[in-house]
């Protein structure tokens, strides 16, 4: 990790970590300084978070989410992808060149797509050279490692919330039901 560039990628635990996973399983080769960090959904990218890997030294930014119209949130790509534009805005503005973040959507069967994406990305940052906040190789792996940390704990908290929804509604449907069946013991006699 010394000179080469570090893309971290910030995926769509649906579609674009299943199609980077499709990618492994498939052997398919792409640049080992990718790093894809799962998210629930990239809606759920806000443009600090974006901006704090830029702040901690990776080079460059893929955030990879559901095709459009896909979104397992309903809108939430619509709202990462406006959440890019607007940390492009802001990357330009500090003199960091916003080519250095790209939003891409993919469906969970593009693992070939995933890989070229990555390819892509990192060919598009080696020749824009290292970024200009770059830090140590220690540094920039010890911040790798907390990016992928706080996205794994914004994952699981997210998995809970679901888990809570579905119990609840599940609770709801057992009142519903009995009710209803209270309703016609009670017409019955």
């Amino acid at each position: 990790m010394n000179n080469d560039p570090v893309v971290l990628a910030f995926c769509c635990h649906y579609c674009a970590y299943a199609a980077a996973d499709l990618a492994g399983s498939m052997r398919l080769q792409y640049p080992g300084t990718i790093r894809a960090l799962r998210l629930p959904c990239t809606g759920k990218i806000e443009v600090n978070y974006i901006l704090a890997a830029f702040e901690r030294g990776v080079d460059g930014v893929i955030v990879a989410g559901c095709l459009e119209g896909g979104c397992h949130f309903q809108e939430g790509n619509l709202r990462a992808r406006r959440r890019v534009e607007r940390a492009k805005e802001l990357l330009a503005e500090i003199g960091v060149e916003p080519e250095r973040l790209e939003m891409y959507n993919l469906s969970s069967a593009e693992g070939t797509r995933f890989a070229e994406i990555a390819a892509e990305m990192n060919e598009r940052i080696a020749k824009l050279g290292l970024s200009p906040l770059r830090r140590s190789a220690v540094e920039l792996e010890s911040a790798v490692q907390e990016m992928d940390e706080l996205a794994q704990a914004r994952l699981a908290a997210d998995q809970r919330k679901r888990a809570r929804e579905q119990a609840f509604a599940a609770l709801e449907d057992d009142v519903a039901y009995e009710q209803a069946e209270a309703q016609l013991v009670g017409e019955r006699t």
